[in-house]
């Protein structure tokens, strides 16, 4: 059974049929999902998801692009001790691809910093988005060594994948590796440990082909774990298998 480690289905491009959606996963092959919040009320949301379906469970924090509003971190730290199922701090991070002003890219990092000390002080692993700010975020994770993280839709170069795998990271892919000009990603999946890799939607971005243009869904997690298979040379059963072992490590998830 495949674990899809990275849905957002709080999205409203769910509002139509999340709860038949959710329900259908196991029967269509994925039997585990992980929900991520972005900021208060969707890591509220994933929590009451997780709570309504055994095969979901939640990560709750801050998005880079979700502090204009400020940040309640001890929210989080209280709706992360009172939900079992609440398994991560994340996603959380640093985004550059639009964020410019050096001021707010340095509230990024700072709210960062805050949730990587809460994720220690839990005991949780965190859920990590770097997207066009690869050298920062691998600063500020370098200076929280006793926290355990996953790349998620990991971007960065294979050299990048090397030092975060020597600090015990995990890398998670999305459908992206199915694209023609995902040479860089395709790199850094032929050289990482299969037991360091994770598969992921990104639901509902990011379909992977044949599906790109839309709505992605944990339906088609599938369709990454078959492309590491090809780009690994193996069955696409071993790559569902160990990679829904690592998730489950990862998450601390029994069974």
């Amino acid at each position: 059974m495949l674990f899809d480690t990275h849905a957002h289905y709080d999205d409203e491009r769910f509002d139509g049929d999340r709860d038949a959606l959710l329900a259908s996963m196991p029967e269509n092959g994925v039997g585990l999902i992980l929900n991520p919040g972005c900021d208060l009320d969707t890591s509220r949301k994933a929590a009451a998801y997780a709570a309504a379906y055994p095969h979901v469970y939640a990560a709750a924090g801050y998005h880079p692009e979700n502090l204009e509003g400020g940040v309640d971190l001890d929210a989080i730290e209280a709706l992360a001790r009172e939900n079992p199922k609440v398994r991560a701090i994340g996603e959380i991070g640093l985004d550059y691809y639009w964020e410019k002003d050096p001021a707010k890219r340095k509230y990024q990092q700072e709210v960062f910093h805050a949730q990587m000390r809460l994720a220690k002080r839990l005991g949780l692993p965190v859920i990590i988005h770097d997207r066009e700010a690869h050298l920062d975020t691998l600063t500020v994770v370098e200076q929280h060594p006793g926290v355990m993280g996953v790349f998620h839709c990991y971007s960065g170069s294979a050299e990048m994948a090397k030092r975060l795998l020597g600090l015990g990271y995990y890398l998670s892919f999305t459908g992206v590796i199915t694209y023609k000009n995902a040479r860089k990603a395709r790199e850094v999946i032929e050289i990482a440990p299969l037991d360091r890799i994770m598969v992921e939607t990104d639901a509902p971005y990011l379909s992977p082909e044949p599906f790109r243009g839309k709505r992605n869904s944990s339906l088609y997690v599938y369709r990454v774990a078959e492309q590491i298979a090809e780009i690994r040379n193996l069955p696409a059963e071993e790559v569902v298998r160990i990679t829904a072992e690592n998730g489950r490590r990862f998450f601390g998830i029994q069974g």
